[in-house]
């Protein structure tokens, strides 16, 4: 394994109670502890953590940081203290460039959650995009280690160590304390499941890991996160979605607001694509045989190749679950077949999330 991988501050903690590690984008992080399939079931049924301290923080900071937020990104923003919205950042093509939370701290601050893979282009991006604007940006992701706090059991275990979590609405910031560190909590998840997100100081966070540890948290890794991000329908940036692809054919065109006043980049190439359709969409389908299809497996339908899968995995809820680029007018319920190592299996095309959750 190459030296150049980057360690998390939680690092020593998650190989002291088991983890297995590997290379996640330059970034050494368990892929399991147990096994995949009780972590699983640990953030479906308990509470898991994970250590997600690869993601990137950059903040956007002054007169006109509400303004180039809405401008920079797809969504629609508000300048509400705590009140975050999941949005897409455009290439001047269209391309998904990253996929972003973006949460406001005051009216002229705002905090983005951006992926770790990503975030030095992302970076780049905004200060290129932001000549005549009033805005600091600044890349705080050093800055902070972060765990996920996942499960239906996650808010009735933490109550005990932040009693007013549960007061924190879905996709809202609030920053608090913890063992007398200041800590942002944000309430989101990219399990399916209800929990929050955790970021503070490398010191504090360790504490944190700690204390979950021994009031019933189970870790969990890579390889668990994947599964329970495929069956919620949520997109891996560098796999689902990239520069090659718009968030209509992402599946994610809800997140383009062409009706807000900004000119968002792209907003025009988007306006064209909404009204003219896209030939390819994200699918899902289910396997309806045995068998664990991958990612690159191809989708042929009457012998003809549709396809290609760009995430698929085994679920303990459902089996063979897959999802990739299909032509958009395959319709739900459609059998086609997936070329796994030399052999097609025949899977159903089914409407995503594959899992829906009880937030």
């Amino acid at each position: 394994m190459s030296d150049n991988l980057k360690k998390t501050p939680l690092y020593d903690a998650c190989l002291k109670v088991g983890g297995r590690m590997v290379d996640f984008h330059g970034w050494l992080l368990p892929v399991q502890y147990e096994s995949i399939i009780a972590e699983h079931k640990a953030v479906r049924n308990t509470a898991g953590l994970f250590d997600v301290s690869h993601m990137g923080q950059i903040i956007f900071k002054g007169e006109d940081a509400f303004k180039f937020l809405q401008n920079i990104a797809t969504n629609n923003f508000k300048q509400e203290p705590g009140a975050g919205a999941y949005a897409h950042i455009l290439d001047d093509n269209g391309g998904i460039i990253d996929d972003i939370i973006a949460f406001c701290i005051n009216p002229n601050e705002f905090f983005l959650v951006v992926n770790s893979a990503t975030r030095h282009k992302d970076y780049d991006w905004f200060i290129k995009k932001s000549a005549g604007y009033k805005v600091e940006i600044k890349d705080v992701s050093d800055d902070y280690a972060m765990l996920a706090l996942q499960g239906p059991k996650a808010l009735d275990i933490l109550e005990k160590l932040i009693p007013q979590i549960k007061e924190i609405a879905r996709f809202h910031i609030k920053q608090d304390k913890i063992f007398d560190a200041s800590v942002y909590i944000t309430r989101t998840g990219y399990t399916g499941e209800d929990g929050v997100e955790i970021m503070g100081d490398a010191e504090t966070i360790n504490k944190l890991f700690t204390w979950c540890l021994s009031n019933g948290f189970t870790p969990c890794g890579l390889g668990a996160r994947d599964v329970l991000r495929l069956e919620a329908g949520y997109l891996l940036s560098g796999s689902d979605m990239d520069e090659s692809r718009n968030p209509y054919e992402a599946s994610c065109g809800w997140v383009v607001k062409l009706k807000k006043e900004e000119n968002f980049t792209a907003k025009a190439k988007m306006a064209a694509v909404k009204e003219a359709g896209v030939k390819e969409k994200w699918t899902g389908f289910i396997l309806q045989s045995a068998g664990v299809a991958r990612e690159g497996c191809l989708i042929f339908k009457d012998g003809k190749q549709i396809g290609k899968l760009t995430s698929a995995t085994f679920s303990p809820l459902f089996k063979g679950i897959c999802a990739g680029y299909a032509p958009a007018d395959l319709e739900e319920g459609a059998i086609v077949e997936i070329e796994v190592r030399g052999r097609k299996i025949p899977a159903k095309k089914i409407k995503m999330p594959f899992y829906k959750n009880r937030v």
